[in-house]
C-alpha cells in the first residue's frame, strides 16, 4: 500500500481520544451510583419484607415457607435495584431531596411491587401460599423507609448546616401568607441575617395557621402587635402580585408602626427568572403612591414612531430624558436632542448610545427662542415629530424678577418652535404642559397656559396636529420634594413644609412619559390631554412617610412650617371651572374642553412678545391678564401657595 505523502504543515498533536464504547457508556452511570445509597435501598427491602411479614403474622416469625423466605426476597433484591436505576433513583441529591424524589421512589417502589406480585403469582413450589397482605405491607414499609431515610437525612444535613441560623438573624415580620411569603419564608430559613417570626395576611382562612412552622397570626391591621409581640423592627412585604392599592394599604400600616420595610420583586421579574425572591429592596415612596403601572397601547405607539425623525427639546431635562428613553424602544430611525444645558444634552446622549445603539442620535445645543438655530434644525434633519418639553417650571423662581423670561421662553419660545415645524410641515407637534396652568396665580403656570393657546391657535390653521399633555408633579424630577427632603434628612432637619394641608398630584415620571406617548397617538389635532393622576397627597404625609422610611422618628427629625409663598396654590387643579372633558381609549387620559382661542390672539400676542426691551413684573402680570381672565397674580388662601423648591416640577 502507498504511503501518504508527508504534510509538509504537520504539527504535533495529542493523539485524539477515541470516543467511549456503547458499554461504556452503559456501564458509566451505574459506577455513578452512590454505593452507600445503593445499599440502604435494598436494606430497605429487606426490612419491608421482614416487616411485612412480621406485621401480618401479630410480630411472631412464620414457618412452612422453607426457601421461599429466602429466594423471594433475593429475586425482590435484583428487581428493586433494576426499578431504582430506571426510576432515576440516584440523579437527586439527599440534601435537597423534595417532591421529584419522592416521585421516584414511589416509581421505583410500584415497580418492586409488581415484581413482587408476579413472583407470587409464578411460585409452584407447593407448601404455605404467601400472605396477599404482603402486597399491601411491603410496598408501605418500602415508601416509609426509603422516603423516610432520604427526609430524615435532610433534616440532619440542614440541621448541621443551619441549626445555629435558628435563633440568629433580625427578627421579621412578612406581609401576605400566599405563595409569594411561603417561597420567602423558605428562603430566608437558611439566611444568617433575617428570622422570620409571623406572618400576617388579610385573608381569615390563613389566620392561626402556619407556613414552615412560622404562624399567620392574622390580618394586616395585626401588623403592629405582631411587631410588638416578637419585638421586631423589620417588615417585608411578600405580595408582589397584589394590587398597588394593597401593597400601598400594608406599606403604609409598616412605616406607621416605625418598621424598617422591604418589598420582594413583581411577579412579572418573578415569573421570568429575572431574580430571587429574597431579593429584596427597601420600599420607597413611590410604592406609597399605590398607583398601578401604566399599560399603553404599544401596538400602535409603535406604529406612530418607528423609523421615524422625531425631535425632543429640553432633552436634557427629567420630562425630556424620559421621553428620550421611552421613544428609543419603539425603533424610530433618529432621534434629534435640543437642549441648551451641555451636560444635561451629554449625559442623556451617553445613555442613548450605550443602551440603544441602534438608533441614530443627533445631540444639538439650541434655544428655541433663537430662530435661526430653529431653522437650521429643522432644515438639516426635516422631523416629522416634535415633542416639546423644554420650559422655565421653577414657581418661585420665575415669579421674581425673572417674569420676562418665563414668558420669553415658555410662550415666545413656544411660538417660534411650533411655527417653525408648521412651516417645515411636521406631522405632530406635542407639548408638555403642567397642572399650573389652570386657574393660575403664577407667572410660570400663566405662562404655559398661553402656550396652550398658542398651539390650540395653530391647531385650528390646518397642517401640522397640535397637541397638549397636562400633568401634575413627577417624583425624581430636577428640584423634586424626594431629593430635597432626602437631602434634609441626611443633615439632620429640619424637613420644611410650606403648608400642613398642602397637597399635590404625583405620578412617576415613567408613567408619565408612557402616558405622552399614548396621548400622541390619540390625538388628531388641538386637542388638551390630562392625565389621571389619581388622588392627591399631602406633602406633610409624604415628608412624615420619608422620615420614617429612613430609620428616624418625627422627634428625631422634625418638620417645620416654613409659611405660604405668593403665587403658589395650595391644591392644585387639572381642569379649569369652565372645562370639561371627554374620555379617551385609554383609561388614564382625558381630553379637556377649553374655550376657544380668539381668530386674532396669535396676531396680538406676537406683537407683545416682540417687545424690544425687557418688561417689568408687574407689567408682565397685567399682560397675561389681558388674554387669561382666570389669571389671579399671587393668590393666597384656597388657592394660594404650596412647597416651592421643594415640590417636583414636570
Amino acid at each position: 500500500m502507498a504511503k501518504r505523502p508527508a504534510d509538509h504543515c504537520h504539527v504535533d498533536e495529542k493523539p485524539r481520544p477515541r470516543p467511549p464504547s456503547r458499554a461504556r457508556i452503559i456501564i458509566f452511570p451505574l459506577m455513578a451510583i452512590r454505593i452507600p445509597v445503593f445499599l440502604f435501598d435494598l436494606l430497605a427491602v429487606l426490612v419491608a419484607w421482614a416487616g411485612g411479614l412480621l406485621i401480618r403474622f401479630n410480630f411472631e416469625w412464620p414457618t412452612g415457607y422453607g426457601l421461599r423466605a429466602i429466594l423471594i426476597p433475593a429475586a425482590l433484591l435484583v428487581i428493586h435495584a433494576l426499578a431504582c436505576r430506571w426510576a432515576g433513583l440516584y440523579r437527586g441529591i439527599w440534601m435537597f431531596a423534595s417532591l421529584p424524589d419522592l416521585k421516584r421512589v414511589l416509581c421505583a417502589v410500584a415497580a418492586s411491587t409488581v415484581g413482587l406480585a408476579v413472583l407470587m403469582a409464578l411460585d409452584r413450589s407447593g407448601g404455605l401460599a404467601l400472605p396477599r397482605a404482603m402486597l399491601i405491607l411491603y410496598p408501605l414499609l418500602l415508601v416509609a423507609v426509603m422516603g423516610g431515610g432520604r427526609a430524615a437525612w435532610r433534616m440532619w444535613k440542614e440541621y448541621r448546616l443551619y441549626g445555629d441560623l435558628a435563633a440568629a438573624g433580625r427578627p421579621v415580620v412578612i406581609v401576605g401568607a400566599g405563595r409569594g411569603g411561603a417561597m420567602l419564608v423558605h428562603a430566608l430559613a437558611h439566611s444568617a441575617d433575617w428570622r422570620v417570626v409571623a406572618l400576617v395576611d388579610d385573608d381569615q382562612k390563613k389566620w392561626g395557621l402556619e407556613i414552615s412552622g412560622i404562624p399567620v397570626a392574622g390580618g394586616i391591621d395585626a401588623l403592629p402587635r405582631a411587631l410588638a409581640d416578637h419585638r421586631a423592627a423589620h417588615v417585608i412585604l411578600a405580595i408582589p402580585s397584589a394590587p398597588r392599592a394593597a401593597i400601598k394599604r400594608a406599606a403604609d400600616v409598616a412605616v406607621g408602626s416605625g418598621a424598617s420595610v422591604f418589598t420582594v420583586p413583581g411577579i412579572e421579574e418573578l415569573m421570568s427568572g429575572q431574580v430571587r425572591i429574597d431579593t429584596m429592596r427597601p420600599v420607597d415612596v413611590e410604592d406609597l403612591l399605590g398607583r398601578e403601572p401604566v399599560r399603553i397601547d404599544t401596538a400602535h405607539v409603535h406604529e406612530l414612531f418607528a423609523h421615524r425623525t422625531i425631535l425632543v427639546t429640553g432633552a436634557g431635562g427629567s420630562i425630556g430624558s424620559e421621553l428620550c428613553h421611552q421613544l428609543a424602544r419603539f425603533e424610530p430611525e433618529r432621534l434629534v436632542l435640543l437642549e441648551t444645558g451641555e451636560f444635561a444634552l451629554y449625559s442623556i446622549t451617553e445613555w442613548l448610545a450605550f443602551y440603544h445603539p441602534e438608533v441614530d442620535i443627533v445631540p444639538l445645543i439650541g434655544d428655541i427662542r433663537d430662530e435661526k438655530r430653529n431653522d437650521e434644525v429643522f432644515t438639516a434633519w426635516r422631523p416629522q415629530i416634535v415633542f416639546h418639553a423644554a420650559a422655565y417650571k421653577h414657581v418661585p423662581l420665575m415669579e421674581n424678577a425673572n417674569a420676562w423670561q418665563a414668558v420669553s421662553n415658555n410662550v415666545h419660545g413656544t411660538l417660534r418652535l411650533a411655527c417653525c415645524a408648521r412651516r417645515y410641515g411636521v406631522e405632530r407637534f406635542v407639548m408638555i404642559s403642567t397642572d399650573k396652568a389652570v386657574n393660575p396665580t403664577n407667572v410660570m403656570g400663566a405662562s404655559k397656559r398661553l402656550a396652550e393657546m398658542v398651539c390650540q391657535a395653530l391647531a385650528m390653521r390646518g397642517g401640522t396636529r397640535f397637541e397638549v399633555v397636562r400633568f401634575g408633579n413627577v417624583l425624581g424630577s430636577t428640584g423634586s420634594v424626594i431629593p430635597k427632603f432626602q437631602a434634609q434628612i441626611a443633615r439632620g432637619g429640619p424637613v420644611t413644609v410650606t403648608h400642613p394641608e398642602i397637597t399635590r398630584y404625583f405620578m412617576s415620571i415613567p408613567e408619565a412619559a408612557q402616558l405622552v406617548l399614548q396621548a400622541a397617538a390619540l390625538g388628531q389635532g388641538g386637542e388638551i390631554f390630562v392625565l389621571d393622576m389619581g388622588e392627591p397627597v399631602k406633602i406633610a404625609d409624604l415628608a412624615r412617610n420619608m422620615i420614617r422610611l429612613s430609620g428616624y422618628t418625627e422627634a428625631q427629625i422634625r418638620i417645620e412650617f416654613t409659611g405660604l409663598r405668593p403665587g403658589e396654590k395650595l391644591y392644585e387643579e387639572l381642569l379649569a371651572d369652565t372645562e370639561q372633558t371627554r374620555p379617551t381609549p385609554h383609561p388614564k387620559l382625558r381630553i379637556a374642553r377649553s374655550r376657544p382661542v380668539a381668530e386674532n390672539f396669535l396676531d396680538d400676542l406676537q406683537t407683545w412678545l416682540e417687545q424690544p426691551v425687557p418688561v417689568s413684573d408687574d407689567a408682565v402680570r397685567a399682560g397675561i391678564a389681558r388674554w387669561l381672565r382666570e389669571y389671579k397674580p399671587g393668590g393666597i388662601g384656597d388657592q394660594g401657595s404650596g412647597v416651592g423648591d421643594q415640590i417636583p416640577r414636570i
